[in-house]
C-alpha cells in the first residue's frame, strides 16, 4: 500500500505545481498590464503633446513617446512583475527590443490607418496599444525576463 501513496503523491504534486505556475503567471500578467498601463498613459500624453502640441510628425512623436513608456514599463516590471535585477543592461536591451516591435507594429498601422485610409493617428494609437501590450507581455516573459 505505501507504494500506491507515493505513486498517487506525484501526480498530485505535478498537479499543485502546475497550478502555482498558472497563479504565478497571472499574477505576473496583472502586474504587467497594470504597469503597462502606466507606460501607456505616460507613452499616450507624451504622444498627443508632442505630435498634438508640439506639432511634431506622428512618427517621430511616436518614437520618442514610445520610448519614455518602455523605461518605464522595464523599470518597473524588473522591480515588481518579474523581480529580476541580475543582467539589467541586457535585459533592458532585450526588453527594447521587444519594445521596438511596438514601434515597428504601430508605424505599419500609422502607414495603413493613417497615411492611406486617412484616419486620425490618435484613434490609430490608441487602438495599437492592447494589441501591441499582449504581443510584449509575451515575449518579454519568454525573452527578456526569462
Amino acid at each position: 500500500m505505501p507504494s500506491e501513496t507515493v505513486a498517487d503523491a506525484v501526480p498530485e504534486a505535478r498537479a499543485q505545481e502546475r497550478a502555482a505556475e498558472r497563479r504565478r503567471t497571472l499574477g505576473q500578467l496583472i502586474r504587467y498590464t497594470l504597469i503597462g498601463g502606466s507606460g501607456v498613459t505616460l507613452d499616450l500624453v507624451a504622444f498627443l503633446l508632442l505630435h498634438n502640441w508640439a506639432g511634431m510628425h506622428e512618427q517621430v512623436a511616436n518614437a520618442i513617446s514610445t520610448t519614455l513608456g518602455i523605461t518605464n514599463n522595464f523599470i518597473l516590471n524588473a522591480l515588481f512583475t518579474f523581480e529580476r535585477r541580475d543582467r539589467i543592461v541586457v535585459r533592458f536591451l532585450r526588453f527594447y527590443a521587444v519594445g521596438l516591435t511596438g514601434i515597428v507594429l504601430t508605424y505599419l498601422l500609422f502607414l495603413v490607418f493613417t497615411d492611406a485610409l486617412g484616419i486620425d493617428a490618435n484613434i490609430v494609437k490608441v487602438g495599437s496599444l492592447p494589441l501591441v501590450l499582449a504581443l510584449q507581455f509575451v515575449l518579454n516573459r519568454k525573452w527578456s525576463f526569462a
